[in-house]
């Protein structure tokens, strides 16, 4: 696999500064049961990094240290790790919003036929990864058979009540383009979906997410592979929007990996790039330094493919920055 970090270092990116924090991201792990051409995270079944029995008991601790309101799973598929339930659990208890990045096929894995139930009876906002509406563009890009899958989940989640009015179980979903492309307008390509969807399965949801793919890890290089890697750079830049600046992510979200280790961003962990600390002998900013410490007010570390979050409309972690 290329590496693109040193493609991405130098950068005229703007300098940013954190507000106040409130939604902890955290990396279960990079196993998946899928392979997925775009993912960033280059996860996949083959991958055997998980948050280890100690890390996982910090998260509840950081979440009342820091009176946080957001706990945001994500992996790989957060949801094969053998402590997502009991995590789930603890963090709800404390009155805490619960979001399961879920790539919908993980429900109808060996071992998962309760998740559905148990996310439900949770009140877990799910955030559903479906990269288009048709079954040939799903299903090149992450793999034969798994549009016909996601669509049994949505059903599934359907007839528990997510995505329905009045029922209190949010179900979101997640495009990101085919190739190197900024994604269309969220507003219109929403009610597409909602209109696709609904008109050939029956299936409702409450929104959907445009992300722009990011040019790292298995997608950057594809980029490179292809040689459309600077073409791509350029068209992220030259569709910077400084109207996004104010709500990018990184600004109240911090990115926890499975070991524990901090970064602004789920990009950025994956590039490597830790979060900023200059306090001498400080070490690398980990999750059990959030049980004393707050981040307002540190710089966040920037390079150039935070172009994707700034370009068009912008693209966060909920979509769309701006219509």
């Amino acid at each position: 696999m290329h590496a693109t970090l040193p493609l991405l270092e130098v950068t005229e990116f703007p300098a940013l500064r954190r507000h106040q924090l409130t939604t902890l991201q955290v990396n279960l792990g990079y196993r998946c049961n899928q392979t997925c051409v775009h993912c960033h995270v280059n996860a996949g079944p083959t991958r055997t990094e998980m948050m280890d029995a100690q890390t996982l008991a910090m998260i509840p601790e950081v979440l009342k240290a820091r009176r946080l309101t957001t706990l945001d799973l994500t992996g790989g598929a957060p949801e094969l790790h053998a402590g997502f339930r009991d995590l789930v659990r603890t963090a709800r208890n404390l009155g805490i919003k619960v979001i399961d990045r879920c790539n919908l096929t993980v429900l109808l894995e060996p071992g998962q036929e309760g998740l559905a139930d148990f996310l439900a009876a949770h009140q877990v906002e799910v955030v559903a990864s479906l990269p288009c509406y048709s079954v040939e563009n799903v299903d090149s890009q992450r793999g034969k058979g798994v549009f016909d899958k996601s669509v049994a989940s949505l059903k599934k989640l359907n007839a528990l009540g997510y995505g329905r009015e009045g029922s209190g179980l949010t179900l979101n979903l997640v495009y990101n383009p085919q190739g190197a492309t900024l994604p269309p307008e969220q507003g219109k390509l929403q009610a597409a979906y909602k209109h696709e969807l609904f008109e050939h399965f029956g299936i409702v949801f409450n929104g959907l997410f445009t992300l722009a793919n990011m040019p790292i890890q298995r997608f950057g290089s594809m980029l490179i592979s292809k040689g459309q890697f600077n073409g791509y750079m350029r068209l992220l830049e030259e569709n910077f929007a400084a109207a996004n600046l104010p709500n990018v992510m990184c600004r109240s979200l911090v990115s926890v990996d499975w070991q524990g280790y901090l970064y602004d961003c789920d990009f950025n962990q994956m590039l490597g790039l830790d979060l900023p600390d200059d306090r001498v002998g400080a070490g690398r900013p980990h999750l059990r330094d959030l049980l004393k410490d707050d981040l307002a007010g540190r710089p966040i570390r920037v390079a150039n493919h935070c172009f994707g979050c700034t370009a068009g409309q912008g693209s966060s972690c909920g979509g769309a920055l701006h219509e």
